[in-house]
């Protein structure tokens, strides 16, 4: 039976239209490249703008002044992104203390399926939590190459990965190991372009690159970088802006500022009148007191 007036489907949390991470994969087996766009912290409606061009996959990660935060905050966050994008297909950021162990990333993963995400990204996630959570159903679209956050001071920063044999040796065993231990689809990121297309062509799962180069199986800008929220100056080599929205918005908000404190706005045409027959009315009530 319904309740509160919803039908059985409205109440469902999966559309009929709704990409998943089983459409990545047949995008990956019939040669058709994925589109992949990071949100950060300003998701819903930009993830709602994204589902409407036809972007495949969204990551992102919940607001919060700290990582205990992030985590209590990125399951109600997920409800708010999946309700403004009922489509696409989305891969939650889970912080670290939410998968150190097995049980507990498949309760955390758990409820954030059945909160509206389609996978979870586990950054640096061992083989035996991966495992478990593969064993458990959880779809995990994880990553390689340069680990983000506080996980890149064992590379020394955020700098290019795969430089030497040896290192790229080590990301394709870790690229393969995720694979073998259930992970369906990754980033890789900070890679060269050889090693990066190596991936991507000996592993079944999708590999999409970020600040990689390469064709891999399809690519991911932030929108910081894709909107063209940074100067020009400030970007990095990989990136590529593909709008201003920054400099429009901040065009709308000065001419918008500078109409109303000039008078300019509003018009008569931006409101409307009451009744003459009701504004005399209201009047002599008024009046009377």
């Amino acid at each position: 039976m319904a309740t509160d007036g919803k039908s059985n489907i409205e109440m469902l949390p999966i559309s009929t239209g709704r990409k998943t991470i089983w459409h990545l994969q047949q995008m990956k087996k019939r040669g058709e490249k994925i589109s992949m766009v990071g949100t950060a912290y300003m998701d819903p409606l930009f993830t709602s703008l994204a589902e409407r061009a036809g972007v495949d996959l969204v990551r992102y990660t919940a607001p919060g002044e700290s990582s205990e935060h992030r985590a209590q905050n990125i399951f109600w966050w997920t409800r708010a992104i999946r309700k403004m994008a009922p489509n696409v297909c989305l891969n939650a950021v889970m912080q670290t203390q939410q998968y150190k162990d097995g049980p507990t990333a498949v309760e955390n993963a758990a409820m954030l399926l059945a909160d509206g995400a389609d996978s979870v990204l586990t950054m640096g996630v061992t083989n035996e939590t991966l495992q478990y959570m593969s064993d458990n159903y959880i779809p995990v679209f994880g990553h390689v190459g340069c680990l983000s956050g506080w996980q890149t001071g064992q590379f020394g920063g955020y700098r290019r990965q795969g430089k030497t044999a040896e290192d790229a040796y080590k990301i394709w065993r870790m690229a393969y190991e995720y694979q073998e231990c259930g992970m369906v689809g990754m980033t890789i990121e900070m890679t060269n372009i050889e090693l990066t297309n190596l991936i991507a062509s000996k592993l079944d799962i999708p590999v999409i690159q970020v600040a990689a180069g390469g064709a891999a199986d399809g690519s991911e800008l932030v929108i910081f970088d894709l909107l063209g929220f940074l100067p020009p100056e400030s970007m990095a080599k990989h990136s590529k802006a593909y709008a201003g929205v920054a400099g429009e918005t901040v065009k709308g908000y000065m001419a918008f500022d500078h109409e109303v404190k000039d008078g300019a706005y509003p018009q008569e045409e931006h409101g409307w009148h009451m009744d003459a027959a009701e504004l005399e009315r209201f009047q002599d009530m008024l009046d009377r007191g």
